[in-house]
């Protein structure tokens, strides 16, 4: 099969495609070209269609910096993100860049890993770039770097709070329908007695999720269980380590809620290495509704986070201070979450739905602790 080679220069030129080249193939003069690539919405749309097909044909590659120069803008948006191996980050990334490339932007991203000096670095790069807005998508910021973009004009967008201020804007996600939406659905299985694994203790969407929690109990007049309530730190590592906790006490809870999908998912390891069932001996929800959580065995119940809603919030806002647009844009983002009902809840063990005594998964059951 014949591959379809893209047009090169000409030999005979030594020096690079430049707007004249444009111009000339498109017979328009220099400034409609430079209005064109900067996207001017007053170019008639006749000659914007002809740069543009001048452009594909000489495969033109505009100089953004040059733009910059001329225009006044980057065009691009900086995304903070907390920890790159979480899936719900790439999925976060993927929306926010699909939006932004669709109107125009680009986007430099910067993965912290919960380090401080990450962190520093990842916002200097922001800055020397000259980004003309920052998501911030990851916990635990430190003050002086929010006063540096601060006090540069920089606008921002936040998850949950962020420091006042004209040029901040907070994304509130509520997180209370969803995780109110998941207690109910196991009360209404028969559920009782319900752990809670939450994410670190110092992270605001942490403390929130867990407050969720401990009002949904109560609206169902179920009084918590401090021992079946343990502090995570949103991994897989930290699933794993908690649910271990909770299989050296001496009673079980039937149903365990935890703060984000990733600790869910390294929880069910540990149920499944002890030879317990998900959900015929323990029922398990997550949190985020990350890709992977619909493939893991069984699927996994959990309460949905958009990540394009969120991701398109963070862009909403920040394009709405960064083009100072006028009226109808809220100082405040709300962010939806609804339960998705998979595999991973039942009745409960000692319920007479639950599946009888003597099935085959039963007999595979090896754990000794009281259930």
């Amino acid at each position: 099969m014949a591959i379809k080679k893209r047009p090169r220069q000409p030999k005979s030129e030594n020096r690079r495609l430049d707007i004249r080249d444009v111009a000339k193939h498109a017979k328009v003069s220099i400034a409609t070209v430079s209005r064109t690539i900067n996207r001017v919405p007053t170019v008639d749309k006749e000659l914007a269609d002809r740069v543009w097909l001048a452009i594909s044909e000489l495969n033109y590659f505009p100089n953004t910096q040059a733009r910059a120069l001329v225009s006044g803008r980057t065009r691009l948006l900086g995304l903070l993100i907390s920890e790159i191996t979480n899936p719900f980050f790439p999925e976060l990334i993927r929306g926010f860049e699909d939006i932004a490339v669709e109107n125009g932007y680009e986007i430099l991203i910067g993965s912290t890993n919960y380090h401080p000096e990450r962190m520093s670095l990842a916002v200097r790069r922001m800055i020397e770039r000259n980004v003309e807005g920052v998501a911030v998508m990851t916990f635990g910021v430190e003050q002086p770097l929010l006063e540096e973009l601060a006090s540069r004009h920089v606008p921002m967008v936040f998850v949950d709070s962020g420091p006042p201020g004209d040029l901040v804007r907070p994304l509130l996600v509520d997180y209370r329908k969803g995780i109110q939406q998941g207690v109910q659905h196991l009360a209404v299985l028969g559920h009782r007695k319900l752990g809670y694994i939450s994410g670190p203790s110092q992270q605001r969407s942490s403390q929130l999720r867990t407050a969720a929690f401990l009002e949904s109990l109560e609206q169902i007049g179920v009084t918590p269980n401090p021992e079946w309530i343990f502090e995570g730190d949103h991994t897989l590592e930290g699933g794993m380590r908690c649910m271990e906790q909770l299989l050296a006490l001496p009673e079980l809870p039937t149903a365990i809620m935890c703060s984000n999908d990733m600790t869910a998912i390294g929880g069910l390891r540990v149920l499944t290495r002890a030879g317990l069932r998900v959900p015929e001996d323990i029922s398990l929800i997550g949190f985020d509704d990350i890709h992977l959580a619909e493939f893991v065995n069984p699927p996994l119940t959990t309460v949905r986070m958009s990540r394009n809603d969120l991701a398109r919030s963070a862009f909403g806002a920040l394009r709405a201070i960064a083009e100072q647009e006028q009226g109808g844009h809220p100082r405040e983002w709300k962010v939806t979450t609804s339960l998705v009902v998979r595999q991973s809840t039942g009745y409960p063990r000692d319920s007479a739905l639950a599946p009888a005594a003597g099935t085959p998964s039963t007999k595979k059951k090896k754990s000794s602790k009281k259930v």
